[in-house]
């Protein structure tokens, strides 16, 4: 197996992902690659993690990490409480939450897809939603000896296989989504959202409220709020090519808003921050203040 190994090193510390690809068996249970990371810092590193179209699992070999629930946001006037989780889990949110690390981080990380999720789990999502859940909460002992097998394996193609084997086994032992939600899941994805849910149910022979009962229950959320991280991921890709400027009018007619204005007012809302905040971040904030206003 061939691995991609990204490293960024500077005087204050410096970071390692390498980068392997599941088994073609799990190909749409499994998001992209999967990611082992090691990281050390001078200081905790604070991330703002915004809405995706996936289920980031993350089983952790080193300190625990600190993270907010979307779920408590606007329960407080500041930022919600950080919580620590060892290996630990994120249901579907349309909500942005923060991730505090220590100096030091170890973790493998693999971005499940919504339905990969339900596959995977063998629970309805709706559960999970706007939620961060310890994997033993959801696995019992076996997420512990999951978690101690990875670690002490030698090296990540080998955490990589087990991984594999791990998420195949589960899958065998759960039913798997109905041929309904995963064609309307399929369509969002490549209208990039802009797919009316009137037209999706008739599409598919359905009321408009089947379509949302049981895609609540296999994704997580609502087609409609699916179909709004959809919009924003594919605005955030742009936002974040390399190159010039973005221009954020143009952004905003690509990716289906209706002027910039309601652009800024939806990313805010998905994002906690304005997209030229989101840009200048550039991934890490350095000061907590409030929720929602950190660096404006």
């Amino acid at each position: 197996m061939t691995a991609t190994i990204l490293r960024q090193d500077s005087e204050t510390g410096g970071w390692e992902a390498v980068l392997g690809s599941p088994d073609p068996r799990l190909a749409g249970i499994v998001a992209g690659n999967y990611h082992g990371w090691t990281e050390t810092a001078a200081a905790p590193v604070l991330r703002r993690e915004v809405p995706k179209a996936a289920v980031p699992l993350i089983l952790n070999f080193g300190p625990a990490f600190q993270v907010t629930s979307p779920a408590d946001r606007g329960l407080a006037e500041t930022a919600p409480a950080l919580h620590p989780y060892r290996s630990f889990l994120a249901g579907m949110t349309a909500l942005p939450a923060l991730t505090l690390a220590e100096t030091y981080s170890h973790c493998l990380q693999v971005n499940l897809t919504p339905l990969g999720a339900y596959r995977v789990l063998g629970l309805g999502m709706h559960v999970l939603t706007d939620r961060v859940v310890e994997l033993a909460d959801i696995l019992g002992p076996e997420a512990d000896l999951l978690v101690e097998e990875l670690a002490g394996a030698n090296g990540w193609a080998r955490r990589f296989r087990l991984l594999d084997a791990a998420l195949l086994a589960r899958m065998d032992g759960h039913r798997p989504p109905t041929a309904d939600i995963a064609h309307a899941l399929a369509r969002l994805e490549r209208s990039g959202g802009s797919l009316p849910i009137g037209a999706l149910a008739a599409e598919l022979d359905i009321s408009r409220r089947r379509l949302i009962d049981r895609f609540h229950e296999q994704v997580g959320l609502t087609p409609k709020a699916l179909a709004r991280i959809l919009r924003f991921n594919h605005a955030v890709g742009r936002l974040t090519l390399p190159g010039a400027a973005p221009d954020l009018a143009d952004i905003a007619l690509a990716c289906g808003y209706y002027d910039q204005a309601h652009f800024n007012r939806e990313f805010r809302a998905l994002a906690g921050v304005t997209p030229r905040t989101f840009l200048a971040e550039g991934g890490t904030i350095h000061e907590l203040g409030a929720f929602g206003e950190l660096a404006e």
